[in-house]
């Protein structure tokens, strides 16, 4: 048995590479979730609202997009419904089928089916109180910010630099 050696290190680098913010990471664990599950993007799952409606997405959730192989259209979208609800579902179903389409851009779902269950509510988003404290050189240009809550994590991103400019840092004789 031949072990094969890693590629010697680079100075710069000890670990074998740069450092990778969280963001960067998260989506790759993600994908790999969705993927074994028959997502192709997991924004479907947490847009489903906004891709077919809130009235529709209030009593069903996307549980899988299972495609033919070797291919990545006219999949089989399968669907959670509550209850009593799936009859209509299944009248409305070609409007599901037209807006998941759209959504991807082409013709990724052919059919769907539903299947009847307990859906599983998305956790409620809490959107972070707005701060009365935002720096005066940063005040200004988030006054033309027209989305609350894309207001509302800029104020909480200026506010986390501006405390972090105020903590001594370790080493620095000030």
């Amino acid at each position: 048995m031949s072990r094969r050696k890693a590629p010697p290190a680079d100075a710069a680098c000890p670990r074998g590479g740069r450092a990778r913010s969280v963001s960067e990471i998260v989506p790759d664990v993600g994908r790999a979730a969705f993927r074994r599950f028959g997502f192709v993007q997991s924004s479907v799952v947490s847009r489903w609202g906004e891709i077919v409606g809130e009235r529709y997405a209030g009593i069903s959730s996307p549980e899988s997009i299972r495609f033919p192989p070797a291919k990545r259209a006219d999949g089989v979208l399968t669907l959670t419904v509550q209850g009593a609800h799936a009859p209509m579902m299944q009248h409305v179903t070609p409007v599901i089928v037209e807006r998941v389409n759209r959504f991807f851009g082409y013709a990724a779902v052919a059919r769907v089916v539903i299947r009847q269950g307990e859906r599983t509510a998305p956790q409620a988003r809490v959107r972070p109180a707005p701060s009365k404290v935002v720096p005066v050189e940063l005040g200004d240009s988030l006054r033309t910010v027209a989305d609350p809550e894309l207001k509302a994590v800029l104020e909480s991103l200026a506010r986390g630099v501006a405390a972090a400019a105020a903590l001594p840092i370790a080493g620095r004789i000030s």
